[in-house]
């Protein structure tokens, strides 16, 4: 298929066929299919298919992905710098601004021209599967998105939402500390919040706390958060609700992003935002949180990556930047088929 022509993949839907793009995230309250991407700053991309099939969620050819060489990626954040801002937002927590704040770095590589982003989503595909995979090709609109996210932003499904925050990342079970399940509590306390501000009152709850869920290469803590929406609230309320997700955020939410802002030194885009697909005709939909993902931006020529980690007054500054790199590792590794290396900017 055409590199160029536009196309969006989650599990086993392929949409092609573009009808129309929007930044009105009323949209979604309208007819279609839509892929949908909401980038971590604000920015709503919708757009609308008109042909959605079901394909094989794992392609039948090997893929043709050429990446960047394993010794190109830089990183906006160099480990002393991450690890300086580890001990700020420790200071933020002392002066009790904040409980909690995620902090992240993007990483960049050079690109050719050539790159197709459907190949690298089925790379991905093969050697790190995940329940919220997706992909959304719009080059004329500036978006090549591949996303191996494991995180639940927000399902619906007619009335009834959920959300399926992720706090507390290891190698193992036996690496997950006490500081990772009060982190999780706390994000999970958040997002009850959001959604409550969108839901029938007394319909939020949380059915699942700090289930540890195994993943190609690590472990995560994961809660589910579930709620009935309001009749007068559709996906521009619950969106305005809940963005940007609370565990790319920090606790409380304002005061966290303002944080973020001081001490990150490159816009996050669609990572950390929300990454899915809507069909408005069925009233359901499902967005994940843009982690694990990647996206080609053609103005630089180069293909990014973000990851990071939650900060809390328990963080060890080495150990959440030892965090990051343990996201970033087997992902990195398969976009660049071998291992890497991060130099500073």
């Amino acid at each position: 298929m055409d590199r160029f022509a536009p196309l969006a993949r989650f599990g086993g839907r392929l949409a092609t066929g573009l009808l129309d793009v929007t930044r009105d995230p009323s949209a979604l309250d309208s007819e279609g299919f839509w892929a949908v991407v909401a980038d971590f700053e604000g920015a709503v991309t919708c757009a609308r298919f008109a042909d959605v099939r079901t394909v094989p969620e794992l392609p039948s050819e090997p893929s043709t992905w050429r990446g960047p060489r394993p010794t190109d990626w830089s990183t906006s954040l160099d480990r002393e710098a991450y690890k300086a801002a580890v001990r700020r937002i420790r200071e933020h927590i002392a002066a009790g601004e904040v409980y909690q704040a995620n902090l992240c770095r993007v990483l960049s590589a050079p690109l050719t021209a050539e790159a197709d982003i459907e190949e690298l989503f089925h790379l991905l595909a093969r050697h790190n599967p995940a329940p919220y995979a997706g992909l959304i090709r719009l080059p004329r609109h500036g978006l090549e998105v591949a996303t191996a996210s494991p995180e639940l932003f927000l399902r619906r499904d007619g009335s009834a939402v959920a959300s399926g925050p992720i706090k507390g990342t290891g190698r193992t079970e036996a690496d997950l500390l006490e500081k990772d399940y009060a982190e999780n509590v706390m994000i999970v306390d958040l997002v009850r919040n959001d959604l409550g501000r969108v839901c029938v009152p007394g319909t939020v709850t949380v059915p699942d706390l700090c289930t540890v869920e195994k993943h190609p290469g690590l472990v995560h803590l994961v809660s589910t958060v579930r709620g009935e929406l309001r009749n007068d609230a559709g996906w521009p309320g619950l969106l305005s609700a809940a963005f940007p997700p609370g565990s790319v955020t920090g606790a409380p939410k304002g005061r966290a992003l303002q944080i973020i802002e001081t001490l990150e030194t490159f816009p996050r885009g669609p990572y950390c935002g929300g990454i899915g697909w809507v069909d408005a005709d069925r009233r359901s939909g499902e967005l994940a949180v843009g982690i694990r993902t990647f996206w080609i931006d053609r103005g630089a020529n180069v293909l990014r990556f973000g990851t990071g980690a939650g900060i809390t007054w328990d963080s060890d500054p080495e150990r959440e930047w030892q965090e990051t790199e343990l996201k970033a590792e087997r992902l990195l590794a398969i976009a660049s088929a071998g291992r890497y290396v991060i130099h500073s900017t």
